[in-house]
């Protein structure tokens, strides 16, 4: 049997796209964890961005479907890990810009602090760049955006809103 390489099957996987973010590809986004290949299958393991995301059974079925092209004989088998855990770090370069040409801030590299929610109440903090015009006069009007790992806020520059992916917690 052809032995198949590894790099195969992420250059497979890079094709599948965040269905919540369609110019994301999961491995930019660093949700691919694991590629394990042997005579009779390959086993991907997958990080969800958070676990109660609802695109989990569309990206599932999506990186199934993709690396079954290269997979031959081989059962295909896509399981979601949740140790590590996924953090905003795994975002590669061609992410962050995927991200900020949808639309939305790549959160900031780099250790951050873990905010109290009372302290939400003045929504103080460095404002982070708006991904339409660069500005940096922007707000955060929402740490809870659309889905639990996005933050929505306010561009005072060219007037759009705009989301943002939340930082990584620093543990404290």
């Amino acid at each position: 049997m052809k032995t198949l390489a590894e790099d195969a099957v992420r250059e497979a996987l890079s094709v599948v796209m965040d269905p919540e973010i369609p110019t994301c590809s999961i491995t930019d986004l660093g949700i691919v964890h694991d590629v394990r290949i042997s005579s009779q299958s390959i086993e991907i393991d997958l990080l969800p961005t958070f676990a109660g995301c609802p695109a989990l059974d569309v990206i599932r079925e999506d990186a199934g479907r993709a690396t079954s092209e290269v997979a031959g004989d081989r059962e295909v088998r896509v399981r979601f890990v949740y140790s590590p855990p996924w953090t905003s770090d795994r975002i590669t370069p061609a992410g962050r810009e995927a991200l900020r040409s949808y639309g939305l801030t790549p959160p900031g590299q780099g250790p951050t602090v873990l905010v109290p929610l009372a302290s939400l109440g003045s929504m103080g903090g460095d404002p982070i760049p708006c991904p339409f015009c660069g500005s940096a006069d922007t707000e955060l009007e929402s740490a809870f955006g659309p889905t639990l790992c996005r933050t929505t806020h306010f561009c005072r520059e060219c007037r759009n809103p705009f989301e943002g992916f939340k930082s990584k917690q620093a543990e404290g």
